[in-house]
């Protein structure tokens, strides 16, 4: 059984979907959460509520972390509250679909702005703290499958991915010596309120059933393999990347 008792993860974009199954899975094996979220504040609070029924601690913290002061605010407050962070999912996205042709500077920008610099900024927050206090860390980031395969009218979003994969392998080669991990999860088509920006609710049902294993992922199954990575049994993981994707990209589904 994982067991994160007496660590604290700090989970960006946690109130809802992928980012709310880290939450309540890292909560179930003993950690205390910082629920991180920016627009969505009911959703986080009962986040919150979920994490403390579990009998660990919560507190939500509005941050937009496409934005420096933010995650330095975010930061601060996460270590003012627990003394420490033991864990960081990097989990908040933005993503603007548009064909190549009618994209402006300014959607790629915005989506950038969160799904890529935001990982650069809370990782390296993050990672300053674990260094200066010497104890290791994990930090786990939530890719896609779409780093690889190239679905259209998603070009910043999907070279957002690609580029944070990379940011991960050469974050995971610097910290090394200081004993933190950093892994990348990408997962496939999972059922999370995101996708329905841009899929209806029967779009997503059946789409769900064209997929190898005949349905989408869901946010606890993610939760799970971050959970894992965020445990003492992946000690000796580290520049992994791991697919939690029910086989999206094999030949008949979401690659053919």
């Amino acid at each position: 059984m994982i067991d994160l008792s007496g660590r604290v993860a700090l989970i960006t974009g946690a109130s809802r979907g992928i980012g709310r199954g880290c939450a309540i899975e890292m909560a179930r094996a003993g950690a205390d959460i910082v629920v991180n979220y920016n627009a969505h504040a009911e959703d986080a609070a009962e986040v919150v509520g979920q994490v403390e029924k579990l009998g660990r601690r919560a507190v939500a913290v509005q941050a937009n972390v496409g934005e420096r002061p933010a995650v330095d605010r975010l930061v601060n407050t996460a270590l003012e509250r627990f003394g420490k962070i033991d864990i960081l999912v990097n989990n908040a996205y933005r993503s603007i679909r548009k064909p190549f042709l009618d994209l402006t500077d300014e959607d790629v920008e915005a989506t950038w702005a969160v799904s890529l610099w935001g990982v650069f900024r809370c990782s390296q927050a993050v990672a300053r703290h674990m260094v200066e206090r010497g104890q290791g860390g994990k930090i786990i980031i939530i890719s896609s499958v779409l780093s690889f395969i190239p679905v259209p009218t998603s070009l910043p979003y999907n070279t957002a991915k690609a580029g944070i994969n990379q940011m991960a392998f050469t974050m995971a080669t610097e910290l090394a010596p200081h004993r933190v991990c950093v892994n990348v999860i990408e997962p496939g088509w999972t059922d999370t309120p995101g996708e329905r920006q841009f899929a209806t609710e029967e779009q997503i049902h059946e789409g769900g059933k064209k997929l190898p294993l005949g349905r989408l992922g869901r946010a606890d199954e993610l939760g799970k393999m971050a959970t894992y990575l965020a445990s003492d049994a992946a000690d000796y993981i580290t520049a992994g990347r791991f697919r939690v994707d029910g086989g999206v990209w094999l030949p008949g589904g979401l690659a053919r």
